[in-house]
């Protein structure tokens, strides 16, 4: 990359957060990995070992990145709590320097339908539509990726700086996200607020981008999830969360200075 960069990645203690952190370092970023221990109640349809990743902390991740020789920290942080964005951006700028790349990774997944059944497709657990299911997908896919945006944008304009990459992560598709469907809706409002980043602060050579992985094996994928992939025509690949992260690595360099404003779709 050139000159040092110093990098968020939400959500950067298991999978493709975690890899994103590790293929930033290996550029040379600094990286803040940003977490959020996450206790999910047992679920027939979710192998333990998924849900084992998210109740770690991301202290794995940073000594593996700083053994590799780079620099890396380490912040819990409640992204539902609007004043996470300015204390992640203070911790960084304190240990590593001003942030320039910002990857949206976290989120607060929850399958949602508005049907009356109790699991889906894939035998997970289904839960109703609630106030209670609305407010933890959109506080973090939603909101938190806003005001992320907003205090990276803000910073990056007063310091007068040339050069910064916004980063987020999203899925579903044109007609919602059956089963998924608050998750589906909060990922579009991230599109929609990625997007509007990525027009407004062009002049101030930030990029902005989303991508959505394929099927990605971060702990949750069965047999089931294989079988499902491998009817399908339009799921071609389950991807390992490196391969996820090369891309994201890809689009936050140097290199990518032309592509901005795209939801980049891998299958």
């Amino acid at each position: 990359m050139g000159i040092q960069h110093t990098a968020i990645v939400t959500g950067a203690n298991h999978g493709i957060g975690a890899a994103t952190a590790v293929a930033l370092a290996r550029a040379g970023c600094a990286v803040l990995c940003s977490y959020l221990r996450i206790e999910d109640p047992a679920d027939p349809g979710t192998p333990r070992a998924y849900r084992d990743h998210r109740a770690q902390d991301a202290t794995a991740v940073a000594a593996a990145i700083r053994a590799d020789g780079g620099q890396a920290i380490t912040v819990e942080a409640d992204l539902s709590d609007p004043a996470a964005p300015a204390l992640l951006f203070d911790a960084a700028e304190a240990e590593l320097g001003p942030v320039d790349i910002l990857i949206n990774n976290a989120t607060g997944w929850v399958a949602d339908t508005f049907a009356a059944a109790a699991t889906d497709h894939l035998g997970r657990d289904l839960r109703p539509v609630s106030e209670q299911t609305w407010r933890q997908q959109f506080a973090i896919d939603a909101m938190a990726a806003a005001l992320l945006i907003g205090e990276f944008a803000r910073r990056h304009i007063e310091r007068g700086a040339g050069w910064g990459r916004i980063i987020g992560l999203t899925s579903g598709g044109d007609l919602g996200f059956p089963e998924e469907v608050s998750y589906g809706a909060a990922k579009a409002a991230q599109v929609n607020y990625t997007m509007s980043a990525a027009l407004e602060l062009a002049r101030y050579g930030i990029t902005a981008n989303m991508v959505h992985p394929p099927v990605t094996d971060t702990g949750w994928v069965t047999d089931a999830v294989r079988e499902t992939v491998e009817a399908s025509r339009t799921l071609i690949h389950v991807a390992s969360p490196a391969e996820v992260a090369a891309v994201i690595a890809y689009l936050a360099s140097e290199a990518a200075a032309l592509i901005t404003a795209n939801v980049i779709t891998l299958r």
